[in-house]
């Protein structure tokens, strides 16, 4: 496995439009296994093949609804994915590792529900939603040549950036905090079997 380079903001190639991809080969779970390693370094929430210079139909999600402290566990491989239904609205922050330091407010689809491949050509549906919903139909857009910047309906200033980097910081923090209290409570209730 290897850390590809993710293109930036002025490269022609996320601007143009994926293939399908008909051979579940080596080649292909390479290219996963690197998109993987190079997620997990750059600390997204997706990934699209023309963001390291493939144009291919191919997508990494991370799903934090699936409860894992282990990023790799909450990594979803999309082969050819194709939206099947969308529902509900809802307008959030986004940014893209693309467009490192840019974030704005886009509105997306709520609920997705969506067809796919895996590494091995085996056809799945899922239903995500919220903010994994906003990273498949944030990765989709790179599969057809749309980058969010188009999409933006207004752009966050540096102090609404910082306030939110600060917000998921404390949400981290407190998650930490009641993850400790349930460790201490079972250390407890261990000590005192």
């Amino acid at each position: 496995m290897a850390i590809r380079n993710i293109l930036q903001d002025g490269d022609s190639t996320l601007l143009k439009t994926s293939r399908k991809v008909t051979d579940f080969d080596k080649r292909l779970h390479t290219l996963l296994d690197d998109m993987r390693e190079t997620l997990i370094d750059a600390n997204g929430l997706g990934l699209a093949a023309p963001q390291v210079g493939v144009l291919r139909r191919v997508v990494l999600i991370v799903d934090i609804n699936i409860e894992s402290d282990d990023m790799e566990e909450q990594i979803i491989e999309l082969i050819n994915p194709v939206i099947l239904e969308q529902s509900g609205e809802d307008s959030s922050s986004e940014g893209c590792l693309s467009f490192p330091g840019i974030y704005g407010i886009v509105t997306r689809p709520a609920t997705v529900k969506f067809s796919a491949q895996d590494r091995f050509g085996k056809d799945f549906e899922m239903v995500v939603e919220n903010i994994t919903a906003r990273a498949v139909c944030h990765e989709v857009d790179h599969l057809n040549g749309v980058i969010f910047k188009t999409l933006v309906e207004r752009y966050l200033t540096e102090e609404e950036i910082e306030e939110m980097f600060a917000s998921r910081e404390a949400n981290n923090e407190e998650e930490s905090v009641e993850e400790k209290t349930v460790e201490d409570k079972q250390v407890d209730e261990n000590q005192t079997s």
